[in-house]
Formats: structure tokens, sequence, C-alpha cells
């Protein structure tokens, strides 16, 4: 494993705010979902006005976190691009800390990890990492930045077909933000990283999925979108040649 430069940063830096560690914060996992950060999906998403975001960004343009493009698109800059991922490695260590030593669900851990991620020390995070053997990710399968990235063959539940085999690698933090009670219907139903499923069938009119994993069970197509898989290796066919 690389060594992660934001173990050996300089603890000793100033942290954002609160309020704008929750804008950074907000805005790397929009981004790392594919989607494009404008000032409205963030007032959507923070739960606040447009021209409270507006003002917020204004101070963070100034303060050097981020930039708006010729699109209106916000982008970090690096020292906000630095800044977020130390606040979503600090949040994703302390849900895996809860769930794994406290056993939590994963409902609870996210909403107090979301308190304690602005008050925990970069030092204190990191020797929490390694207390816990040094995961890769967080409950839900999300990468912990500067451990791990996101895998490239990754790719959405709703793409695959009926026949087709995959294993769930993640679900979107973007669902686990604005959706937690499809967080917890997901854990009760078994549909966790590392679980196998089979789709048995794709019903494109209703826009649903019927799949197999710990049981059979139909998801909406939206739903099956928020979950991240990598499909199974095909077998290959171990006939012998006919003889002649």
């Amino acid at each position: 494993m690389r060594t992660s430069r934001l173990a050996e940063a300089n603890t000793g830096a100033a942290k954002p705010s609160e309020v704008v560690a929750h804008y950074l914060e907000a805005i790397y996992y929009i981004r790392a979902e594919g989607e494009v950060v404008r000032s409205a999906r963030l007032a959507d998403w923070l739960g606040v006005s447009r021209p409270t975001v507006t003002a917020a960004l204004r101070r963070m343009t100034r303060d050097g976190m981020v930039r708006l493009s010729s699109k209106k698109e916000i982008e970090l800059r690096p020292q906000g691009e630095t800044a977020a991922a130390a606040i979503v490695r600090r949040h994703r260590i302390i849900e895996r800390w809860l769930t794994d030593a406290l056993d939590l669900d994963w409902v609870t851990a996210d909403t107090e990890a979301e308190r304690l991620e602005t008050a925990l020390s970069d030092q204190l995070a990191n020797k929490l990492y390694e207390s816990l053997g040094k995961p890769q990710t967080c409950p839900h399968g999300n990468p912990i930045p500067g451990s791990s990235t996101m895998r490239a063959d990754e790719l959405r539940l709703s793409a695959l077909q009926g026949g087709e085999m995959a294993t769930i690698t993640r679900i979107s933090e973007v669902a686990q933000r604005e959706a937690p009670p499809l967080l917890q219907y997901l854990h009760d139903r078994g549909l966790r990283p590392g679980q196998r499923i089979v789709v048995e069938e794709v019903d494109q009119v209703a826009r649903t999925m019927r799949l197999r994993a710990a049981r059979s069970l139909t998801l909406s197509i939206e739903t099956a979108s928020k979950l991240s898989v990598v499909r199974a290796a095909r077998r290959k066919s171990r006939r012998a040649a006919a003889p002649r």
C-alpha cells in the first residue's frame, strides 16, 4: 500500500471552520459520484438557501478553497482538495471505528461520524486508523482518502441486465446523506459491500430489477443506481472437444 500523504501531513495546519468543512465535504462527495457541482445542488444537499451558498462560496473563493469555472461549476483548488480529503478521511475512519469496534448500525455511525469529524485531529484519526488494522474503505465500501481509491471496473447496479452476476462494492455517499432510510433499507436486506448478487429480471416498463442476493427482492432502477458493483468474471467452457 502506498504511503498516505494525508497521514504524513503537518497536523499543525489550521482546520477549516465547521461550516466550511461541511461545504468542502459536500463538494467532494457530489463530485465523487460523477455529478456536476453547482450552487443549486449544494443548497439542496446542505438544506440552505441559494443566497447562503453564494455567500459561503464567495468566502471560500477568497480563501483559496474553491473556484468557479466558466460554466459556473464549483471546483476545489489544491488547498480545498487537501482539506476536503482530510475531512472525508476522518469521517470514514470514525464510521469504521463505530461499526467495527462499537457495533453501531450504519445510519447511526454515519450520523455520529458527521458530528465528530471536525473535532477529531488528523493525528488521532491516523492512530485510530492504525488500531483498526488500516481498513481500505468505510463500512459502505467507499474508499478512505489517502489509503485507497475507487475501483476502475465499477459500474452501477442499474446498468446490469438479466442473468448477470456481480459483487456489490459500495453504496453511493449521495444516497447516504440524502436518504438515510435508504441506507437502512439496503443494510436490512443484506445489500452490503462484498455481497454477491444475480440479476434475475429487469423490467424496463416498471423500472424495477429483481435480484437474488441473501434473498430475492425487487429494487427500483433509481435505488439500484445508488449501488456500485463489479461484474463476475465469466467462466470459460470446460467441454472437451468432440472426438473425431
